[in-house]
């Protein structure tokens, strides 16, 4: 008969355990909102593992944020596990999950297994999203979660087919395209979805929604009747130009913080205050004046 050992020790702050997927069920079944933001880089991750979130998203709006890129579609798989070791390496407690970009696994079942592999394998992402709800991407979900592979989904707006939705707008605003949301999101659940994102639809079609929903479900952009909610960091922190979409809220300007400080940097260096003295290292006298004859006999 096996015993409980006695050295057992619960940390005062259950909130600090590492984020597992009974955990997060558990927080659904007890109402407890569940927090979800991006990061790309390693400081954006500690700076998530800092705040106590749940879960992180390595988004592949990194395409845009981080890399440049004017859209989500140009990104290379390769690029986003560059950014997905570096998120890995700065977060202990958050459940991680790896943005599989546009066209690495659309094509067929085995490039869907393949592809959310190398996310857990070489990036060490504990799940990986897919966008979509429609019939591909049901399919590519059912194969990654029989490959063993959580998978979060995403319908509503999904950026990387934004061009077939028209654009980056709401969606689900007519009781039609509200079905359609409600028939992918109800197809992901039952293809093993172990979460899904609702993006950019109405709160009252979330509200409607949720009752059907076995499974967390994160909003960005759909009410408050959702489990959880999830922003983009650059987002959230304003280290981007321009005021970002309706459901944005901006808890930072950091962009201005970074040109302020970088421009302060800049007249310092052209009116030379900048490096003083306090920013220098000392040297002896004697030793000096010997390097200084040394340097005079070559």
């Amino acid at each position: 008969m096996s015993t409980m050992p006695t050295n057992v020790q619960v940390p005062a702050d259950a909130s600090r355990l590492p984020m597992t997927l009974p955990r997060l069920f558990e927080k659904k079944r007890h109402g407890e909102p569940i927090v979800m933001v991006t990061a790309y880089d390693h400081p954006s991750a500690r700076a998530a593992e800092a705040a106590g979130v749940d879960l992180v998203l390595m988004g592949d709006s990194g395409a845009m944020t981080v890399l440049g890129y004017p859209s989500t579609v140009a990104v290379e798989l390769d690029e986003l596990l560059v950014l997905a070791k570096a998120v890995r390496r700065g977060l202990n407690n958050p459940f991680l999950v790896g943005d599989l970009p546009f066209g690495s696994y659309e094509v067929s079942d085995e490039q869907a297994v393949t592809t959310a592999l190398r996310f857990v394998k070489e990036a060490g992402c504990d799940a990986v999203k897919l966008e979509g709800g429609g019939e591909t991407s049901v399919r590519r979900a059912r194969a990654i979660v029989g490959a063993g592979i959580p998978v979060m989904g995403h319908v509503g707006l999904t950026p990387q087919t934004s061009t077939a939705l028209g654009g980056y707008k709401a969606q689900g605003r007519t009781a039609a395209t509200a079905a359609r949301i409600a028939d992918e999101a109800l197809a992901l659940q039952e293809a093993g979805c172990f979460a899904i994102v609702f993006e950019a639809i109405p709160s009252g079609i979330s509200e409607a929604l949720m009752p059907r929903m076995e499974i967390p479900v994160i909003g960005i952009g759909a009410g408050p009747a959702v489990d959880g909610q999830v922003l983009v960091f650059h987002d959230l922190l304003g280290i981007r130009e321009g005021l970002g979409a309706r459901f944005v809220k901006r808890y930072a300007n950091l962009l201005d913080e970074m040109v302020a400080g970088v421009a302060q940097y800049t007249q310092d260096v052209r009116e030379r205050t900048y490096p003083g003295p306090e920013h220098g290292y000392s040297i002896d006298a004697d030793e000096l004046a010997e390097f200084r004859a040394q340097l005079a006999a070559r």
